[in-house]
């Protein structure tokens, strides 16, 4: 689904093949399917709507609208048929059901990175809340939004909650000016508290590994921390040095070549096609002989937000690997063996990583850099993807289908699909 302005556009995933066409009350500013991809909703924050659309029955269509309370956010509960409304300034979250048209009410939910979490089966909902200037996690069985628990946090400023893919233990974080890390069971125990440090900014990112066995933090030092999950203590410490020196590390880096082009071809007037590909310059690997220097970019201290630490984590399907980013060396990713807790593999891009994300399938990673490439690593070896056609198309994030036969790539304005072949077994 894609949306431009106020009409919403469903086509189909294999064909782009134009399925239905919605048109909704205003310009559309986020759109979500729900679990089972029967319904579509579309958040019009500026008026305080919902309005929510039907892939079976494109007659039935569903209006909800906030009035004075005003929308900040919209999303879809697990069963995908209850809508979470969050309103102006988070005076409440709002649970809305298409099944019976009931309405719940969830109070003080608080305004942070990632307030609202649920579990992987979808039977329970953690929401962070501030009151009387504490921070509180409360924890609602979804089938019947009951409380189940309650209870206060040991932290300053509540950042951000995550729950384990198990759904065993949930996750909290503090704000980056104090390092902690708390690890909650389900009735609401502390099982552990991690500080790494004290004084120095602390937590930039999390991540749970798929088989929920282990939990690493990106840190503003530049590090990640993976914590296990028997004893909830750190096992390693991983390092992101400016230079590589190890020889065991695989260092593949990008460069530009321009396109040979015979001098035959030119004897005639070139097509547009060919005019292009005269210009355009072209990107491949080649393996880096070590000791490689990376660009490091030195972080301006007297600014707010700044570029140090580790933004971005996310570990492959299969718990073999661990992708991270370090903001100070903006143009690498590195690769990380979890079965050997050691550093396999570094990618140098000639541009800033702007995403990246695992097939959902298989150990195969993909990266766009804001350039029209979409670049591929598996443990088999790197590739560039160049999109075709005219004009420059500048991939600023992607998204993997579920079946990982294909993605999608996104710029600023424009969508296209890449499809990948699989070899026959």
């Amino acid at each position: 689904a894609s949306c431009i302005q106020h009409r919403l556009v469903v086509r189909d995933a294999s064909s782009l093949q134009i399925l239905q066409l919605y048109t909704c009350l205003d310009q559309i500013q986020y759109i979500e399917w729900s679990s089972d991809s029967l319904f579509i909703l579309c958040a019009m924050y500026k008026r305080g709507i919902v309005q929510v659309w039907s892939l079976e029955q494109p007659d039935w269509h569903c209006k909800i609208d906030e009035g004075s309370a005003g929308l900040v956010a919209s999303c879809w509960s697990p069963d995908g048929r209850h809508i979470l409304n969050t309103t102006e300034f988070h005076l409440r979250i709002t649970v809305w059901s298409l099944c019976t048209k009931s309405v719940s009410y969830i109070k003080y939910p608080k305004a942070c990175q990632q307030g609202v979490a649920f579990t992987k089966d979808g039977r329970y909902m953690a929401v962070a809340e501030r009151r009387d200037c504490k921070d509180f996690i409360s924890i609602f069985v979804c089938n019947n939004w009951q409380l189940l628990r309650h209870f206060d946090t040991e932290t300053q400023d509540l950042f951000g909650i995550e729950w384990a893919p198990n759904g065993c233990v949930l996750a909290a974080w503090d704000t980056c000016l104090e390092y902690k890390v708390l690890l909650y069971s389900l009735d609401g125990r502390l099982l552990s508290s991690y500080c790494a440090y004290e004084w120095p900014l602390g937590v930039k990112s999390i991540a749970w590994s798929p088989s929920s066995q282990f939990l690493a933090i990106g840190s503003f030092d530049e590090k990640v921390r993976i914590l296990n999950h028997v004893t909830w203590k750190k096992i390693t410490e991983l390092d992101h040095p400016a230079t590589i020196t190890n020889k065991k590390i695989i260092v593949y880096k990008e460069v530009e070549k321009s396109p040979t082009v015979d001098s035959e071809r030119l004897s005639f007037l070139p097509t547009r096609a060919l005019a292009s590909s005269l210009f355009s310059t072209q990107s491949k690997y080649e393996v880096a002989q070590v000791p490689v220097s990376l660009q490091y970019i030195k972080p301006v201290a007297d600014r707010a937000n700044p570029k140090v630490g580790v933004g971005m984590l996310a570990f492959s399907a299969d718990n073999c690997f661990l992708a991270t980013k370090n903001d100070n060396i903006p143009n690498a990713v590195w690769i990380w063996d979890i079965r050997k807790l050691k550093l396999s593999v570094v990618l140098e891009q000639l541009c800033t990583i702007q995403y990246f994300q695992w097939d959902p399938c298989q150990p195969r990673l993909a990266v766009c850099t804001g350039s029209s490439r979409v670049y591929l690593w598996s443990p088999a070896g790197c590739i560039v993807v160049q999109v075709p056609g005219e004009g420059d198309f500048q991939i600023m994030s992607l998204s993997w289908h579920s079946s990982g036969n294909s993605m999608v790539l996104l710029s600023k304005d424009h969508f296209c699909v890449c499809y990948l072949e699989r070899e026959e077994v």
